[in-house]
């Protein structure tokens, strides 16, 4: 499926506490260091609590040992209210928030975007090579290399990514968590194997644990999915099934599962006006 609307991008630097518009190629060379992004559909989003913690947790890290007084000057708090009153109530957006070094300061940065092409399925392909990732607990650094190895794949129909771990095993998708169904088990890989926080597939895995459905982390290779129903999570998408593994495992559908999953997802939004400032 698509977004109907097309609204306008437009990007915001935070300023002595307020947010100015500034051109939209501005920081187009930017050196992000700390990023997050989440899906707003007519003034409602799902878990942004956990989008506001995986960020500032990550702006701390970045910025807390180093430097107190600059994450003191940044002010968070104010920008992340700022942010969230210049959302608009109507339309669909996708905005980002970026943590950007600008001459070797640190700024923070808002690029309130129109929402990219969406669907309820992809193709995935397994990642041959050196892992991409410099930082991969953080949602940021590596954007850019990951859109490349992904745009590397797009001629072979591939619209994701695995990334894998030095002994084969599935870490991530390149912008995308990965989880798969063992009959009515939910799995999803080690916490040991570094990849990004996913706040959907914490979202997913919260609601399973609370139907009382089992939840595993297991190490598996992508070999290890074969006839088993495999899911592509993230803020854009939602959940979307993996139809097809290029050279990998052939991938299964329980029929009726990922609707209800996504309609449970949907139920969760909520207005941005109770989100906390």
């Amino acid at each position: 499926m698509s977004s109907a609307a097309s609204p306008t991008p437009v990007s915001y630097l935070w300023h002595d506490g307020a947010l100015v518009a500034v051109d939209n190629d501005a920081f187009a060379d930017a050196t992000i260091e700390v990023a997050d992004s989440w899906l707003v559909h007519d003034g409602t989003a799902l878990a942004l609590d956990l989008h506001r913690a995986r960020f500032a947790g990550s702006l701390r890290d970045e910025l807390g040992e180093r430097n107190t007084a600059d994450l003191d000057r940044l002010g968070f708090d104010a920008f992340w209210a700022a942010v969230i009153d210049v959302i608009p109530r109507t339309g669909d957006w996708f905005p980002r928030i970026e943590l950007q070094r600008d001459s070797g300061a640190p700024v923070l940065v808002l690029r309130l975007r129109s929402v990219p092409a969406r669907s309820e399925s992809v193709i995935i392909i397994s990642h041959r090579g050196d892992d991409p990732r410099t930082r991969p607990r953080v949602k940021g650094p590596d954007l850019a290399s990951l859109a490349a190895v992904r745009s590397h794949v797009t001629h072979l129909g591939a619209g994701e990514v695995a990334i894998l771990s030095a002994e084969g095993f599935i870490v991530e998708g390149a912008y995308s968590a990965l989880l798969w169904w063992r009959g009515d088990t939910l799995c999803a890989p080690p916490d040991n194997l570094d990849r990004v926080d996913s706040v959907t597939a914490r979202t997913v895995l919260t609601v399973a644990a609370a139907l009382g459905i089992e939840v595993l982390n297991e190490p598996a290779t992508p070999a290890d999915l074969d006839g088993l129903e495999i899911w592509a999570l993230s803020s854009l998408h939602g959940i979307r099934i993996v139809t097809r593994w290029i050279d990998g495992p052939q991938a299964a559908e329980q029929p009726g599962r990922l609707r209800a999953w996504r309609a449970r997802l949907g139920k969760l939004s909520r207005p941005l006006d109770t989100v906390e400032r």
